[in-house]
């Protein structure tokens, strides 16, 4: 086989405060012919996400940093389309860790394979993914259960809209903010929300308050900042929250004030866990059951924003910060 050429998005440069395009810069890279066990694939998806932005920065946090003239890295659906290794074939479909590429060579020990008649295959990167398996590893380490009145930040985001649809499928009440009019809309209509807010609208607590009076029991965490400080207001005696993610501050370059009610973890007896779905991979073989069954049946909905092209994959993640998404933000690659 000829040797190929894929392009492939690098880090330029790291950035201080909002990612700008001239961070990345695109590259053309010529890949040799597979060599005995390696395997060849052209990714059809990419994920971009929220957790990448700390990755851009100088200093390992709970994943090594991306290195400066290298390509990034992050989820990718993928098909093969040569294989030196007896463990894939030609037109298999993979999930990897290599993204913001259009092929790769890799060992089929750090390849995945996953059931193509399943579409769309953007799915893998959404509610059968990491997304999937961070909203369901979220509600399950707090044990979430029927009766709970559940708050959402982000909740027309990847994770969010997932934490939710399940958390209704446990019988709980659920509430969310998101940014828009059509977010509160999706959220309501789509998703099975029993009530839901613009942030942008109004005071947080103030919306919060009118929906649910009589208080909380979870606070789904995945904005930081005014949403966690008007949950604290709002949680009641014993309730937890799952910390999951900040993005209101990832892109700050001074470190921001904690919430000024901090004292309502001690008044109330609050419990707060932080999640790293990473965690929790040994359990992925119980969550593919049940939330692919959820998925399967219709029960569970896939939404996803699609960018089409590589060259469109810097514009999806920094859109990720503008509230551009509704749901998972994915990049079509082929």
């Amino acid at each position: 086989m000829e040797k190929i050429t894929s392009r492939e998005i690098r880090l330029a440069s790291r950035p201080v405060g909002m990612p700008v395009a001239d961070n990345f810069i695109m590259v053309p890279t010529e890949l040799e012919p597979p060599q005995d066990q390696q395997v060849l694939v052209r990714n059809l998806f990419m994920s971009v996400d929220p957790y990448m932005r700390g990755r851009m920065n100088a200093g390992e946090s709970y994943v090594p940093p991306f290195e400066l003239g290298n390509p990034l890295e992050g989820g990718a659906v993928g098909e093969v389309i040569e294989s030196r290794a007896k463990e894939f074939k030609p037109g298999d479909i993979v999930t990897s860790n290599f993204g913001w590429r259009e092929y790769f060579l890799a060992s089929p020990k750090v390849l995945r394979p996953v059931s193509r008649p399943v579409q769309p295959l953007s799915v893998y990167l959404g509610v059968l993914g990491m997304t999937g398996m961070t909203a369901w590893a979220g509600l399950n380490l707090v044990e979430v259960t029927a009766g709970d009145v559940v708050f959402i930040s982000g909740a027309a985001g990847a994770v969010g809209n997932v934490a939710g649809q399940l958390a209704k499928l446990r019988g709980c009440r659920v509430i969310g903010s998101a940014g828009s009019a059509a977010k509160v809309r999706f959220l309501l209509e789509q998703c099975g929300f029993d009530a839901a807010f613009d942030y942008k609208a109004g005071p947080t607590l103030a919306q919060l308050n009118l929906a649910a009076p009589d208080g909380i029991d979870v606070y789904f965490d995945n904005v930081g900042g005014e949403p966690l400080e008007a949950a604290l207001a709002a949680l009641r005696l014993h309730g937890r929250i799952i910390a999951c993610g900040g993005i209101s501050g990832y892109n700050s370059s001074a470190a921001r004030p904690g919430p000024a009610n901090l004292g309502n973890m001690v008044t109330k007896r609050l419990t707060m866990k932080g999640l790293i779905v990473r965690d929790w991979l040994d359990q992925q073989e119980k969550f593919e059951q049940e939330v692919g069954g959820l998925f399967r049946s219709g029960r569970l909905k896939n939404e996803e924003t699609v960018a089409v092209g590589i060259e469109r994959a810097v514009e999806a993640f920094l859109g990720l910060f503008q509230g551009k998404n509704s749901g998972k933000m994915v990049v079509k690659l082929a």
